[in-house]
């Protein structure tokens, strides 16, 4: 919301069954992210360099996947990097994806 005419799309695995309806199931740390540009970049006020946008929840207690925004001033790209906050199995699967926004960011 702090960036008009981006749009981000998210997919990610979910337990299914009795445990994923009742929320106690451990999702994996997979997501797969793509942003586009979908229309004029208009901003509602500065932003900092980094910040975590979205958290969703992927345990029932501890386990969230993050959404981060990352402004890259010198290209003007938009970078968003999703990663998960707890590893329950193997290595956790990261997604990046970048926007060139063609115009000036402002930043804090």
């Amino acid at each position: 919301p702090d960036i008009h005419g981006i749009t981000c799309y998210l997919a990610r695995a979910k337990t299914g069954g009795i445990s994923g309806a009742v929320g106690i199931a451990e999702n994996k740390t997979e997501a797969s992210l793509s942003c586009l540009k979908i229309g004029p970049i208009t901003q509602s006020g500065p932003l900092p360099r980094q910040q975590d946008i979205a958290k969703i929840r992927a345990s029932l207690f501890f386990k969230k996947l993050h959404l981060v925004r990352m402004i890259d001033p010198a290209h003007s790209v938009v970078i968003y990097l999703t990663y998960s906050d707890e590893l329950i199995e193997g290595s956790p699967k990261n997604s990046i994806s970048a926007v060139p926004l063609g115009v000036p960011i402002q930043l804090k």
